[in-house]
């Protein structure tokens, strides 16, 4: 009949678009052939919410999973409980919505008792199982902020000892600079030139030379010695 092939058309049109990774167009590109989720067929629907379910997005088929079995049409379906499961196990459980699965069993005339008890059973033991993880994550992040900031505190304390024994060393460093004779430092670094450049200091094109190395020294004492501890500098 038209509406079988019509059915077996948007099947088809569905696995295309899930293999092309446009899986987000699948339920706006049914709808436009049907126009309300109430006139799914079981096949669409039930490919649509195992589809959506696998990408992780089960809550798109919220609305069009709860109008479709709410429809008193659906009802007499012999796909309908399957559906029901279907949609209780993929949409409604994995998102939390443990009222509305409630509701919408103890709602439904089609059920018997024996098949609500079992539904509400599985609802319930669902529920169980989101609190305990939901406990086991919240213990887990308290027993860790402490060992956080166990861990964090301990760095501070090796940083800021090794900043210490940075600062004493370094005055250290500087206190030991400043008790050099400026003499000394002077003529060892001018015969150092000497060797290296082999000057002649009495030759007249070597003034210039050994004039700029004498300033260049004055610009380093300048800028490593603070005026506060600079010993004075007789020509």
């Amino acid at each position: 009949s038209f509406a079988e092939v019509k059915c077996s058309l948007c099947v088809v049109g569905i696995q295309a678009l899930a293999e092309m990774n446009r899986w987000r167009e699948v339920l706006s590109w049914v709808l436009q052939y049907y126009h309300v989720p109430e006139h799914l067929p079981p096949k669409v629907l039930e490919l649509c919410i195992l589809l959506y379910s696998k990408v992780g997005e089960p809550q798109v088929m919220l609305e069009v999973g709860s109008s479709w079995l709410r429809e008193h049409a659906n009802q007499s379906l012999p796909e309908y409980g399957s559906l029901l499961e279907l949609y209780l196990v993929h949409v409604l459980l994995p998102l939390g919505r443990f009222e509305g699965a409630e509701e919408l069993v103890r709602g439904c005339a089609v059920l018997d008792s024996e098949q609500q008890l079992a539904f509400l059973s599985t609802i319930c033991e669902s529920r169980c199982q989101r609190t305990q993880h939901e406990e086991t994550r919240s213990a887990a992040e308290n027993q860790r902020d402490p060992v956080t900031e166990t861990v964090l505190g301990a760095l501070s304390q090796k940083l800021l000892t090794m900043l210490t024994l940075l600062r004493r060393a370094l005055r250290s460093m500087s206190n030991h600079f400043y008790l050099l004779p400026y003499k000394k430092m002077l003529l060892a670094t001018f015969l150092l030139y000497l060797v290296v450049v082999r000057l002649d200091p009495a030759s007249p094109t070597s003034l210039p030379f050994i004039y700029k190395l004498v300033q260049l020294f004055r610009q380093a004492w300048a800028a490593v010695l603070s005026p506060i501890h600079r010993p004075p500098i007789r020509d």
